[in-house]
């Protein structure tokens, strides 16, 4: 069980993180690639990742020898170069100490190049950032636009449960069977005890990690909880154009566009400004697909809702898997 002991002042400074974080949705993806829980629903999306991975990526299988990774690689700067930047900016002797750490119950010697990097050489540090850099581009890149809309999704539900029920509920529903009670936030995790101290608390979403909640506390900023949210799954590699090969030619292009973008709920509006069509269009398209079971429409005031049902789901995860030969 995490326990976060939080003040009065900590609540008041719980935020919402504004933007992805492209390391830290780097770490989970790579984190969730290399575990073997969950095989049946990740096992092609890993094989495939595996695959693709370009051989600069393999300094971080070094650096992250077991399961655990050395804190400088929590960075939860919203622009990749400015969170790359950031890496080299740690301070020497933390670095150090942190490699010591992951590497200590390794038998055998870690490689030159770390060896490098513990003593602060500028070259080692170039390589590590080659290796982060080639592996965002290859495992996140394709999918960071999906990222950004899901954070965006996410921050508004957040924003609204907070308007309406306050930040303490909020909070404490923000994880399935979290409870906030006596100033202690607890939730599923490794045991472990995290005081902010009146530093509050950032609140990150995640769409590859599916585990428990992950923080990092690290000194002189406010703790980061990392928390699974999203469609469920990995999210699936797009072709040109944003859709799925395979899936547009059976649907066309525009409506296996409107099926990936309904793993979250979009009106029709929201629809046509995503796809630059007119609402008469994507209202034609979305009928087309609610007669075919492949989404669900309700009616929330004045606006219309449209989300993916499980058989469109199932469409969309069978085609990504067709189209990329997983």
């Amino acid at each position: 069980m995490i326990r976060v002991h939080v003040t009065a002042a900590d609540v008041a400074r719980v935020r919402f993180a504004p933007r992805p974080a492209p390391l830290q949705e780097l770490n989970v993806a790579l984190a969730m690639m290399v575990s073997r829980d969950d095989e049946l629903l990740f096992g092609r999306w890993r094989r495939r990742l595996l695959r693709s991975l370009p051989a600069a990526v393999l300094p971080l299988r070094d650096l992250v020898p077991g399961q655990e990774a050395p804190a400088f690689f929590d960075i939860f700067d919203d622009r990749l170069g400015d969170g790359l930047d950031s890496v080299r900016a740690a301070d020497p002797a933390w670095i150090r100490a942190e490699i010591e750490r992951v590497h200590a119950a390794r038998p055998a010697p870690p490689p030159l190049w770390i060896r490098d990097l513990h003593r602060g050489d500028h070259g080692a540090f170039q390589l590590l950032r080659r290796a982060q850099h080639a592996a965002f581009e290859t495992a996140v890149r394709p999918v960071w636009p999906q990222v950004q809309d899901l954070h965006h999704t996410e921050f508004t539900r957040h924003a609204l449960a907070v308007a309406e029920h306050g930040i303490e509920a909020a909070v404490a529903e923000l994880l399935p069977g979290a409870r906030l009670h006596a100033g202690v936030w607890e939730f599923d995790g490794p045991d472990r005890d995290v005081t902010p101290a009146g530093r509050g608390l950032v609140l990150m979403p995640t769409f590859h990690w599916r585990g428990h909640p992950l923080v990092s506390d690290l000194p002189g900023s406010p703790p980061v909880l990392t928390y699974p949210a999203g469609p469920g799954l990995p999210l699936p590699l797009t072709g040109a154009g944003g859709a799925d090969g395979a899936l547009a030619g059976v649907l066309g292009r525009t409506r296996a566009d409107i099926l990936l973008l309904l793993a979250d709920e979009h009106s029709t509006g929201g629809l046509a400004r995503r796809l630059r069509v007119s609402n008469a269009t994507a209202s034609a398209h979305a009928t087309a697909l609610r007669g075919a079971g492949l989404i669900s429409t309700v009616r929330a005031g004045r606006s219309v809702l449209h989300r993916r049902t499980a058989l469109g789901s199932l469409l969309v995860r069978d085609g990504t898997a067709r189209s990329t030969g997983r």
